[in-house]
């Protein structure tokens, strides 16, 4: 009798944990994240954090502070400053899916598409998404590829795959 108060206990407990953890918005996942300081940084700047607190579903490219490193650093320190907020909100919402893609949707659709699919971003451009080299990378509009090195990232309005290249908009 023990062993099963035991197990139901423990079952309960991780129940609960994994509802309390599903509870958390992508942003709030992204706040707990040290490796996305930088980009919870620019979407205080362009005040996009309510936004994507919302309903959604999201699914978003989060880029790691890394990815932001291999930005020129004027050019990062430019982007953040209030006077360029609209290419700041260009730029991250060009990361931002509408719906809810987990890693298996993407690769169901890349076998359907012949190894790429086009997504269309909330700013209105396309992501390229390809599987090359046995990875799966993004495409932005200018041609340069940011490989997905982490998935399924799950919060309570949507998922986020992790990117180590910041990808840019036209």
């Amino acid at each position: 009798m023990k062993k099963l108060i035991f197990i139901l206990t423990i079952t309960m407990t991780l129940v609960l944990s994994q509802n309390a953890t599903a509870q958390e918005t992508i942003v709030d996942v992204a706040v707990g994240n040290e490796d996305f300081s930088t980009l919870v940084t620019a979407l205080k700047s362009a005040e996009l954090v309510g936004a994507l607190q919302g309903d959604g579903p999201f699914t978003v490219f989060a880029p790691t502070n890394d990815a932001f490193a291999k930005i020129d650093s004027k050019t990062l320190s430019s982007l953040l400053e209030v006077d360029n907020k609209k290419a700041l909100a260009n730029i991250l919402t060009y990361h931002v899916i509408s719906g809810k893609i987990t890693a298996s949707d993407v690769v169901d659709a890349l076998k359907k598409g012949n190894g790429t699919v086009e997504l269309k971003a909330l700013n209105g451009q396309v992501l390229t998404v390809i599987a090359k080299d046995e990875k799966i990378w993004l495409k932005d509009v200018n041609g340069n590829y940011s490989e997905i090195v982490s998935t399924d990232v799950m919060g309570s309005n949507g998922v986020i795959h992790v990117i180590n290249t910041v990808v840019m908009p036209k």
